[in-house]
């Protein structure tokens, strides 16, 4: 096994290799050479080569959201870290567990004008769990007769083995991003075939937290007094959640589940498209009545973050008396209403609540699911004579899409059209929704294929793709990953705002018309292609797309730019 010479860099690896990370994304460069030797050689690392240092990080997240375990990102120093951010910045409010390790130049160096070098201390301070700053370290031979000096090396020494497995282990127990940033003292390419380290191994704290069934002894009373319960769940792992828990949730009467596309869980009493029961009050003439009516007496929360922009306008509004959130990390009071956070997982929080409770009798659930059924009827309805368009094309893919699948969204327009339709429990839904932006959609999706044992497709919108292109600059996308884009020339979502078309030079600087097409781009990067303009022609390349086949896809969908918004409008207004 080779090695870098250098011990510092031997610690990292060892004791990355010690926490259980397995896999590690590195972009090419020459201060991160210690890195790159020693973890590409490790016989127990999967090393992968991405060179755009935004799309590693995204790769790394994507790993690290399917595995549901850390995984590294190593980079050179200068300006290759902050290309990390963006996905720093999701994993930090996706609760996913990415390590960044930068290479740095030593401190005497930052700031006297020497090339490639920038400020990387605490870069990542307001959206980081834990930065471990290390200290340079000089070889023992480098100064063998220096009592002072080889004092000072093993004080180095400890400090940084110390600083590594705060960094690993905060990263494992809170599940969030860490940095790791390790100056190099050049020669930067000498190996050893052994270490010469043993560093200091500091276990992580594994056993979950737990709760007591007493301290939930008011809060159960609380719950059986109450006729109008609401239960809001945002994103989640699939299969986190046991069914048996939700099943006793969907037979309470006064207990309404709503969830959202992300949430991968399923029930027949639950309401899965929540923005298709909620949009149509909006527009209706009794939409104070209505809202009363679904006002919640207690909210309880779990999951990650929300999509629905409507559910939240609503509960801001109609604000239950009490709301409760269940998450073993933290609790956002998105509501402004927020009375009590469980900090237990909610497994554990179930596990010990629901054997206190109580079934209410209530008309609550029921009044809502038959709102469902209606909303469902209309909406067959209205898609039965809709034109060819976003939404028309959404419908049609998601019909012919296998059940045994991942299905990853990116942003803007792409995800609010998901949330409009269902989903099976085999279908398991992903989408970077904790900072919601267009970036890194398709190379955390890439990534995630990488480890996943199920065929993965993404699905994304023009501009999403183009952002991230390249994303496909990897040599080991699998053969089954797939890719559909919907090309409506520009920002769709942007038609769909209020008031956003009105404004002066909306076409260039908002929805950012194009006439840019991903042909060319699936040439070079080996991906077959295909392409569909009519309801008729995505049927007839959809019945081909998922076969088999040597390379990977895309197929690209062309709707009409200037239509989408109002048929999107339309269909809320119809499905009343």
């Amino acid at each position: 096994m080779q090695l870098s010479r250098i011990p510092l860099a031997q610690s990292i690896v060892l004791l990355c290799v010690s926490k259980g990370i397995k896999h590690v994304v590195i972009s090419p460069g020459s201060r991160n050479a210690p890195l790159i030797i020693s973890f590409s050689n490790h016989p127990k690392i999967k090393a992968y080569s991405i060179v755009d240092e935004r799309c590693a990080a995204f790769y790394a997240l994507g790993i690290a959201q399917q595995t549901n375990e850390p995984v590294a990102v190593v980079c050179t120093s200068g300006s290759a870290l902050l290309n990390y951010y963006p996905a720093v910045a999701e994993a930090f409010y996706s609760d996913i567990p990415l390590v960044v390790i930068s290479a740095d130049r030593p401190v005497e160096r930052i700031d006297i004008g020497d090339g490639q070098t920038i400020r990387q201390k605490n870069v990542y301070q307001n959206h980081i769990l834990y930065s471990a700053n290390l200290y340079s370290e000089l070889t023992l031979d480098t100064f063998p007769d220096n009592q002072k000096l080889q004092q000072k090396f093993y004080e180095a020494k400890k400090h940084n083995e110390r600083e590594i497995n705060l960094a690993l282990n905060t990263a494992i127990e809170q599940k969030g991003p860490v940095h790791i940033n390790v100056p190099f003292y050049e020669p930067l390419y000498e190996t050893i075939d052994k270490p010469t380290v043993e560093p200091l191994e500091i276990q992580p704290i594994r056993e979950p937290k737990i709760i007591s069934k007493e301290s939930l002894s008011a809060f159960a009373k609380a719950w059986n007094k109450a006729t109008k319960k609401l239960v809001l769940v945002g994103v989640n792992q699939p299969n986190a959640i046991e069914q048996h828990y939700l099943d006793v949730l969907a037979e309470d009467a006064s207990v309404l589940v709503m969830c959202e596309t992300t949430s991968n869980i399923h029930h027949k009493n639950f309401i899965t498209r929540i923005d298709k029961l909620i949009a149509p009050i909006e527009v209706s003439k009794s939409t104070d009545e209505e809202f009363k009516k679904l006002q919640p007496e207690i909210l309880v929360t779990f999951g990650g973050m929300v999509i629905s922009k409507k559910i939240k306008a609503f509960l801001r509004k109609y604000q239950p008396e009490q709301h409760w959130h269940v998450d073993n990390k933290k609790a956002l009071n998105t509501y402004f209403c927020l009375n009590k956070h469980f900090d237990v997982s909610p497994n554990e929080f179930f596990g010990k609540f629901l054997p206190q409770i109580k079934n209410v009798k209530s008309n609550y659930q029921h009044y809502w699911l038959e709102a469902k059924k209606s909303r469902d009827k209309h909406h067959k309805s209205y898609m039965s004579d809709l034109p060819f368009c976003d939404l028309k094309a959404f419908e049609v893919i998601l019909k012919l899409i296998p059940k045994s699948h991942i299905i990853h969204f990116s942003n803007s327009s792409i995800i609010r059209y998901a949330q409009l339709f269902k989903f099976t429990k085999n279908q398991f839904v992903y989408c970077n929704r904790g900072t919601s932006g267009i970036d890194g959609s398709t190379s955390t999706a890439i990534g995630h294929s990488i480890v996943s044992k199920k065929n993965n497709l993404l699905i994304t919108g023009d501009l999403s793709f183009l952002y991230d292109s390249n994303a496909l600059w990897f040599n080991n996308v699998p053969k089954s990953f797939r890719i559909i884009i919907l090309n409506n020339q520009g920002g769709g979502i942007f038609r769909i705002l209020p008031g956003a078309k009105d404004t002066k030079n909306f076409d260039q600087f908002l929805e950012t018309q194009h006439n840019f097409t991903a042909e060319h781009l699936a040439k070079m990067y080996h991906f077959d292609y295909a392409s569909a303009e009519s309801e008729k022609t995505l049927s007839k390349q959809l019945n081909d797309f998922f076969s088999a086949s040597e390379q990977p896809k895309i197929l690209e969908v062309f709707t009409p730019r200037e239509n989408n918004d109002t048929y999107l409008k339309n269909y809320f207004k119809f499905i009343l």
